[in-house]
């Protein structure tokens, strides 16, 4: 058992050394939505599926290339793991080398036996992580209006989510209660938007779980909660993508259409379900460029 634990640690520790700054988003005793169990933390090939703690690692750039932008990336992995290191720490690299500091959200995962309420876990921990980096924007540099969120595939999903829904389900008492959680702006790639027709059917199952009714599908379908308040966002997605049906961006984009919200939506012939830092198509690489150039010409980043 010791040394299953030992393993686990040096697992954890080869995830975090690449990370300038490593934080606990809840103080300790007061993880809301919790039972109180002592779990480990479990890692398997770069894919975390099991959180002891919910964990925010810090990624800077250079002081003199800092531009006060600030992006939250809430890794993938179908709400089943996380891919902390392809779908998060490689993406906090390149956002860097654009003056963007970047945080990598290690959240509770649904199937986490010590969530009360499954679903609510991973919407706490990116709510509490966005009031987090806004408290600490003048420690680190930060423009509080200019923290955004970066999610992809089901990080799209709870991208989306914290960005559209008003309720807070992280407020525990304390004074980082105060900050907004809702981001200035979204970047989603093949985002699992829609429980509906078009959902990704793992995603679904162990996101609601056995709260699977008509109510919860409807109210997490997040193209029915875009308003004009939404954040300004951008989409990308492959039309040969058999993962996530390219309808989810879709049907986002046009709910942004009707409310006024303003943003972009790119999809490519082809890319699959891997778009990412690293792309075998030289037109969806071009995901990257595009992104960046959106985010000067909305002004979010100098």
């Amino acid at each position: 058992m010791m040394k299953r634990m030992f393993f686990y640690s040096v697992l954890l520790l080869s995830c975090m050394i690449y990370a300038q700054e490593s934080m606990n988003i809840w103080p300790k005793g007061k993880m809301p939505n919790s039972k109180g169990l002592t779990l480990e933390y479990i890692e398997e090939r770069e894919r975390i599926t099991q959180i002891k703690e919910p964990k925010l690692l810090s990624f800077f750039p250079p002081k003199e290339e800092q531009n006060g932008s600030s992006i939250l990336i809430l890794p993938s992995g179908g709400y089943q793991k996380l891919t902390y290191n392809l779908g998060g720490i490689q993406l906090a690299k390149w956002y860097n080398t654009h003056g963007i500091t970047a945080f990598v959200l290690l959240y509770r995962l649904p199937n986490s036996p010590d969530l009360i309420v499954s679903e609510q876990g991973p919407v706490q921990d990116a709510q509490r992580a966005m009031k987090l980096i806004r408290h600490n924007a003048k420690e680190w540099n930060l423009d509080k209006d200019k923290v955004g969120v970066f999610g992809s595939s089901a990080g799209g999903h709870l991208a989306s989510t914290i960005s559209t829904h008003i309720t807070d389900f992280s407020s525990i008492g304390d004074d980082i209660d105060d900050e907004r959680f809702i981001p200035n702006f979204m970047v989603l790639v093949s985002p699992v938007i829609s429980l509906g027709e078009y959902t990704h059917e793992g995603s679904k199952t162990n996101f609601l779980g056995k709260h699977c009714t008509w109510e919860n599908i409807h109210y997490y379908s997040n193209e029915h909660q875009v308003t004009a308040n939404t954040p300004p966002t951008i989409l990308f997605h492959a039309q040969n993508d058999e993962a996530v049906n390219p309808m989810n961006s879709i049907l986002f984009y046009e709910a942004m259409l009707k409310n006024k919200v303003k943003g972009s939506l790119h999809i490519f012939p082809k890319g699959g379900h891997k778009i990412g830092v690293y792309n075998t198509s030289n037109l969806t690489d071009e995901w990257k460029t595009l992104s960046t150039k959106w985010l000067k010409e909305m002004e979010f980043i100098k």
